[in-house]
């Protein structure tokens, strides 16, 4: 699906978030620049923005993964476009089969994409196994709002909105009906904390984002 819609993924991401993804990105990278880290693994990493972003931290290596590799084709040419081809390394990989060994990375980080892992502690416990002790785990995810009006506002918008702007840009039946659908079935918020301490990162937070339409979640291994 993510192969399929590649072309027209960053059009939609930045349209249909009315370009607030960008500021949602800029406020994940700040809270990141406390660690100071090193090595960095972007997971699900699509076509790159998070992982291009990360790269003004001036880490040692960024690298990012993704298990589409239409996305990564894009991701490679923006690093290209960029030259930070020796800062950035871009490779097809399963989430929830990481081909690195254990503690290679000082942070983890991930951007709307745990809630398509197939096995969502599964890829969990496979971004705390690569994260050195003392490391951080990062993940922006889109989450539920909670309060009148915005609750009301994003259900109708995620629902109706998405779903037919989506299919008639990216030409995809399935593509932004899904979005919708995964953002209501994924376990945000307070819920998503647990499972963070549940499988064993410590000092766990999150920070709600234009009115709790996204989340930054952190823990700490």
């Amino acid at each position: 699906m993510f192969n399929d819609i590649s072309g027209k993924y960053d059009f939609l991401n930045h349209f249909l978030s009315l370009g607030v993804d960008f500021s949602w990105r800029r406020k994940f990278v700040n809270q990141l620049s406390f660690y100071k880290p090193y090595r960095v693994l972007d997971v699900a990493t699509g076509t790159g923005d998070l992982a291009l972003l990360i790269c003004t931290l001036e880490p040692e290596h960024v690298t990012g993964i993704d298990i589409a590799g239409n996305m990564l084709a894009i991701a490679k040419k923006k690093a290209a476009q960029n030259q930070l081809q020796d800062k950035l390394t871009f490779q097809e990989g399963d989430a929830e089969d990481l081909p690195f060994p254990d503690e290679v990375f000082d942070a983890v980080t991930v951007a709307f994409g745990v809630r398509n892992f197939n096995d969502l502690v599964t890829g969990l416990m496979e971004m705390k196994r690569v994260l050195k002790t003392g490391g951080v785990m990062m993940i922006l995810e889109f989450s539920h709002p909670a309060s009148f009006p915005w609750k009301q506002l994003y259900g109708f918008y995620s629902k109706s909105m998405i779903p037919f702007i989506g299919k008639m840009v990216s030409r995809n039946n399935q593509a932004y009906t899904y979005l919708p659908e995964s953002i209501s079935a994924f376990p945000s918020g307070l819920d998503f904390l647990d499972i963070l301490e549940k499988v064993g990162l410590k000092n766990v937070s999150l920070r709600a984002l234009t009115f709790g339409v996204a989340t930054i979640y952190k823990g700490e291994k």
